[in-house]
This record gives structure tokens, sequence and C-alpha cells, in this order.
């Protein structure tokens, strides 16, 4: 019997088949092989189809062949913030507006002016932001037709659920929470954001939990696809609250990280806590259950990966390979003798305050430094990042010992590793595991085929541990000179 997960991503779904009985996943496939189409109407605009993601779902599916006929359980992963206005039909009304589209932080920081900073913080955890309700407020305000016709709203994860179901509409805390949404106070729907918006209660889909039986695979769809009729559908996760449970990210203090094009850092807080400043996100972690409070905490840095492709394109010699940077990057004593590289150069940081103080070199000597002290300096950069957003979670309790993450991306990369590590004190774990594959073992957790996260992920592979072991002293001293310098571009 297998455990089938979909992760519904933004270029692409992918779908994985994990064996119940060996955690192994036997197959995999995604659609499109090339990226998914963005709609953007205007600058900063950004939105998607729903029924594109079915599409591609259906695709993906068909791809894995004859094996979905032993699928028993469905787990799901979604890009988070979307927001998918359906009607009474649950036809989409508007393609929907994705997590990256822009246009409703006027909305969001109107809200959080006139809810009250403190009001929103300590219920929100968050201030309104860019999320789904300032999205729907936008909505509301531009589009009064669109609006009027409106039934229920959802996530994309919510909406793949009632494709799958036929009709069956739901969400989660997690998700509501990820759309600000949830009164973590009060433990219940925001009356403030809701009342503030003007927003029908009716709008919002019954609440169920994140692992449950939430609902179950269609005669329709199981035509369709060759899935079983009934086979629940029994988890849904955003996807770095997924991605953190992919690498069994569950109890307080763990910690997630990504460093794709931009990189996430992502850590479980046992209590219910905030940042005054709001440089980090707070959402409802996948297994948060009153009065078991797990809260996730999000760092997105966007100038990671995307600043390593740079130095490939513009700085490194031509035709080199990553592998080959990183292997240049090593001829370097840290600290790149005095030269530092500040990563923000792709667009406003929430981590700076939402500003946007792009990229920038310091400390540059004609006479010592060359091509590969600045890819050196980027990828030590890219770590203090990560390590100045890790001293914002550590101000709100979290004791940081251990961070995992996925055998990819920035993490393939030792000078990163080793210079993350020995800033943070904290040690890497590497584990070969994805957003599909997660969500396929979550689905497990759900239908109670495993007892807990610690059995679902009792045989995700373990690549291996960084630990800097030696002296820390000159990461220590490169770390402080970065800070200094950042707080000279900043001006804080």
């Amino acid at each position: 019997m297998y455990l089938l997960g979909y992760d519904i991503g933004t270029s692409s779904v992918k779908a994985s088949l994990v064996d119940v009985k060996t955690g192994e996943c036997v197959a995999s496939a995604q659609y499109p092989d090339a990226e998914a189409p963005i709609i953007a109407h205007r600058q900063g605009w950004a939105e998607q189809e729903p029924e594109m993601w079915w599409n591609e779902l259906v695709e993906a599916t068909k791809r894995l062949g004859d094996k979905v006929k032993d699928t028993c359980a469905i787990g799901i992963s979604y890009q988070m913030h979307g927001l998918v206005c359906v009607d009474k039909n649950g036809e989409p009304i508007r393609p929907s507006i994705i997590w990256c589209d822009g246009r409703a932080v006027p909305y969001g920081e109107r809200a959080f002016t006139g809810i009250g900073e403190e009001r929103c913080l300590s219920t929100l955890l968050n201030s309104p932001g860019n999320f789904t309700a300032s999205k729907l407020a936008w909505v509301k305000d531009i589009e009064p037709d669109n609006y009027a016709k409106i039934d229920k709203i959802m996530l994309p994860g919510d909406y793949i659920a009632m494709r799958l179901s036929g009709g069956i509409v739901n969400t989660t805390i997690s998700g509501l929470s990820e759309g600000m949404f949830w009164n973590f106070k009060d433990n219940k729907l925001s009356d403030e954001v809701m009342d503030y918006f003007g927003f029908s209660r009716d709008m919002i889909p019954e609440i169920v939990p994140t692992f449950a039986k939430q609902s179950v695979v269609c005669d329709a769809v199981s035509r369709l696809l060759g899935i079983p009729a009934g086979t629940p559908i029994s988890y849904r996760g955003g996807d770095q609250p997924n991605n953190a449970l992919s690498l069994n990210v569950m109890k307080p203090g763990e910690i997630a990280a990504t460093g794709g094009t931009s990189g996430v850092v992502y850590g479980v807080l046992g209590d219910v806590n905030y940042d005054p400043k709001s440089r980090v996100n707070t959402f409802a972690h996948v297994n948060h259950n009153q009065p078991d409070v797990r809260l996730g905490v999000l760092l997105c840095i966007n100038g990671t990966g995307i600043l390593n492709a740079w130095m490939r394109r513009s700085v490194a010699p031509e035709g080199i390979s990553y592998p080959e940077m990183n292997d240049m990057a090593e001829t370097v004593p840290v600290g790149s003798e005095g030269l530092s590289v500040i990563p923000f150069g792709n667009g406003a940081e929430r981590v700076l305050n939402n500003t946007d103080i792009g990229a920038s070199v310091h400390g540059i000597s004609f006479n010592i430094h060359r091509k590969a002290h600045l890819i050196r300096a980027a990828h030590e950069g890219i770590a203090f990042s990560f390590a100045y957003g890790i001293d914002v979670m550590k101000s709100m309790g979290m004791d940081i010992k251990t961070i995992k993450a996925g055998h990819a991306n920035m993490f393939l990369n030792s000078t990163f590793r080793n210079t993350l590590a020995a800033v943070t004190g904290a040690s890497i774990e590497l584990y070969e595991t994805d957003g599909a594959a997660g969500a396929a073992r979550g689905a497990g957790i759900g239908a109670g085929i495993y007892k807990d996260s610690d059995e679902a992920f009792k045989t995700l592979r373990h690549i291996s541990t960084e630990r800097v072991d030696t002296d820390v002293t000159d990461y220590e001293k490169a770390y402080a000179l970065w800070l200094e310098r950042l707080k000279m571009v900043t001006g804080k």
C-alpha cells in the first residue's frame, strides 16, 4: 500500500508515492516540465488559475502509473497565502491572487493601524501585511461584483482537496493563521479581522484538523485518476510548515531551513509569542493543537540562492559549475580577508522591516581581493543573513541547537554550511526528502497508519551532520564586521 503526496507549487505540481512499510519513495513525478505561467497584468501582481493547478495534478498523477490504485491516504502541501474565491457551485470566480502578489500591502498596513498594532501582534502574532485577508479586502474594494459572488474563500490546498473530494469544502487552523484569520489569544476565528474588513463569517469553510480524515476521493476523480474511491484526504499543510514536517521538525526549538532562490528558516515555538518589530512571521504549525502550542516562526531571506546564481553569471569564470565555484571559495581564508557582501538584492526584506536596501560589497581592496574572494564573501554573506534572522528567533525565546535541511541548493555548499554552523552554534543535519514525500507521510499520520511523526519519519534518510568543532573566532569576527556594515547601510 502507498501514501500519495502532492506538492502544489508555483512552478509545477509534484506527486510522490511512499511505501507505507518501508518509507521508500517508489515513484515521483511532476508536471509541467517547464515552469507554469504566472499572470501579471501589472507590475507587482501575480495570479494563477486554480484550474491550472488541478490540470497539473491530473497529469502528474497519470505519470505515476498504475501504482496509484494501491493508494490508502492522500496528503497535500501547497503554496502559502494564495486567495481562491469560489461560488456556490465551487467554481473559481477569478484567478487566485498568489503569495508573491503585492497589491494588498496598503490594505494590510491600514488594518494594522485600524485594528491596533498591539492588538494585531498579540492576537494574530503578525501584522496583517500582504496575506490572504488583505488580498480579500482588495477584491472587496476593487472588484465588488466578484466579491458579491463569493460563497467560500480558500487557500490553494483547500481548493485541491475540494476537487479531489468532489465538492467538500474545509480548511485548517494552520491555513487560517497564514491568512491572518486566526486569533491565537482566544483560539478562534479573528473577530477583529473579520469585522474590520467587513467579511461575512459564512465565507470561511468548515475547520478540520490538519491530521485527520478531512474528506475522501469521490467516484468521478477515482475514474479519472485511478485512485480508489473513498481514499481519505488526511493531511494538508502550507509549503513551509510542510517542509518542516518533511524533516520531522515538530518540537519547540527545532529548525528547518531551505536555501533555494530565496532562503527560509522555519522554527517551532512552544508558546504564544511574536516579534514586536514583525520581522518574522508566526503561524500555527501543522501540529498546533490546544493546549499543546506549536507555532511556526518563519524567516524569509529573498537574496540567497539568487545571489549565488548572480555570482556565477556575473563574477565567476565563464562556464564554471556551482561545485567548482564552491572549490574556488575554499581557497580563500574565513572572513574573505575583510571583504563583506550584503545579500539583500532581491526586493524588500521583512527581516529588515520591509526595506529594500539592495545588495552591496564592502571593504574591497584592489591589491588583495579577486574573484574567489567575492564568491566566498557572497557565500558567507548568505549565511550571515540566515544567522541575523535566527538571532531574531532567539530573542523570541527559541533555543536553537540543530538546523535540519534537505540535501539541496545552498546546503550543498560547504562554505555556507560551515559559516552558518559556526556563527549560530547549531549543528546542521542534512536529509534526503522533498515536500511531496513529506505530505505523503503526513497523510499516514492523519489516517492513523502511523501513531506520530517519529514513526512516520523513522526511515527518513540522514545524509550528514555538520558541526564546527574548531576555533570559530575568525567566523565570529567576520560576522561582527558584517553586522557593522549592515548597520551602516540600514542606518539602524
